[in-house]
């Protein structure tokens, strides 16, 4: 038996303590998508050319580091498919390779929590390294390692932006909860197991995503359930405390919420247990034979296949959140502005970018704002501020768009007493 010992953070948790040992699910759960389930994908640039990045450890810039991630590209990689993308995210003095290969319980049987030998060559899988073997997300640097990530994959390869997904445990369970609050859009569900907390941060954290969260009983389950509440809360889900195993029992209970908006169910599955990260039921400890979790996961995941979140409804009351859309003219382009999510002194705005008979090369979209607001992060877009004025131009996935075809960027931002909707320019770059 190997033992490991999992820190949530220095400020948080003192040690987490984990034995892992055996072999994980046999059989598979996946399969590759059909003829039918593709036609409704959404694909990315890097769809139909051949692939720019393969299986292995990759590096890149973000936020002025040097960041890593590893990256297993499915077997027989078709570049005209588009794949289901999976983040795992390592635990707190973990790394990537240890999420890659799976070496912390059994070489390869575990790899990226036990999904990929359910996946069954459908899914791209990526293993990011935090800094410090940790995920403290200061200034939301590792939220936008993560954009950096996806722009750098997408582009390389051919990628279902319905079927973006986020796993990780203890720490790494914070990262993805940190997603689920500041990237509800971008991720189509996650999976969060034995996460001490928002050790990462939630910034946003109030529009919905498909949550499963799974926690033992003696590892302080009233945090998960906080953390779960949230997006209990979010999802319009009817609130409820569902039965839990007593101590003792080695069992553990998956419950569904009911009264759930469409597409953002939220599963609890609680077990008796510690904090461990493949409890099986019927003995204490670990177990990558005989634990449940892989399976819950890739099932909660898998029934997503082709079906994009629903957007959040805006509340009553709420002044107009899209600006008037208008006909690009030819060579040009045209911009809508969207206020996707509101809430006290924050909000999410979108904005699509449309080119005109003439398709573009790159572009830019300006506007003023008029009320105060400011824009705290951004993704899909690089701003270049004066002021008040923002200016878009594209990031280098997003600036050649055909004819009539369209792209978004979207932000988060921060507004006091009224949050109007600006007028955008949009031209060539």
């Amino acid at each position: 038996m190997l033992r490991r010992r999992f820190i949530a953070g220095p400020a948080a948790v003192a040690a987490l303590v984990v034995a892992i040992s055996g072999a994980m699910l046999s059989g598979g759960l996946g399969g590759r998508a059909s003829a039918a389930d593709v036609g409704t994908l959404a694909a990315t640039a890097g769809c139909g050319k051949n692939p720019a990045l393969t299986s292995g450890t990759h590096t890149i810039q973000s936020s002025g580091k040097s960041r890593s991630f590893i990256l297993r590209v499915p077997d027989g990689y078709d570049r005209n498919r588009p794949y289901r993308l999976v983040f795992g995210f390592h635990w707190w003095g973990g790394t990537a390779v240890d999420v890659a290969t799976g070496q912390t319980v059994q070489r390869d049987v575990w790899a990226y929590y036990g999904l990929l030998r359910l996946s069954n060559n459908s899914t791209i899988f990526v293993a990011p390294q935090g800094i410090g073997n940790g995920w403290a997300n200061a200034g939301g640097e590792d939220v936008t390692f993560t954009d950096d990530m996806l722009r750098l994959i997408e582009n390389g390869l051919c990628v279902d932006t319905t079927q973006r997904f986020s796993v990780g445990f203890s720490y790494g369970g914070a990262m993805s909860y940190a997603l689920a609050c500041a990237r509800p859009n971008v991720f189509r569900a996650v999976a969060v197991q034995s996460s001490p907390g928002t050790l990462s941060g939630c910034n946003g954290g109030t529009q919905p995503v498909a949550y499963l969260g799974v926690h033992g009983i003696g590892d302080n389950i009233a945090s998960g359930r906080s953390l779960r509440d949230r997006f209990v809360r979010n999802n319009g889900c009817a609130a409820s405390n569902p039965p839990e195993p007593t101590a003792g029992s080695l069992t553990h209970r998956v419950t569904t919420y009911s009264g759930c908006s469409a597409g953002h169910p939220v599963v609890w599955a609680a077990f008796d247990g510690g904090h461990i990260a493949a409890p099986q039921d019927g003995a204490p400890g670990d177990s990558g034979s005989r634990t449940w979790v892989p399976g819950e996961v890739w099932r909660f995941f898998t029934q997503f296949q082709g079906t994009p979140p629903t957007p959040p409804t805006t509340t009553p009351g709420t002044p107009p959140t899209t600006s008037p859309s208008a006909s690009p003219p030819p060579g040009s382009c045209a911009a809508t502005y969207r206020i996707a999510s509101q809430w006290q002194d924050g909000f999410q705005g979108e904005v699509a970018v449309t080119a005109g008979n003439g398709g573009l090369t790159g572009w830019r979209v300006s506007w003023t704002f008029t009320n105060g607001q400011t824009i705290t992060q951004i993704w899909g877009g690089r701003n270049a501020p004066s002021g008040s004025t923002q200016n878009v131009s594209n990031e280098t996935w997003n600036g050649n768009l055909a004819a009539g075809a369209s792209t978004t960027f979207g932000f988060i931002g921060s507004w006091t007493g009224t949050n109007s909707v600006p007028s955008l320019t949009c031209a060539r770059a």
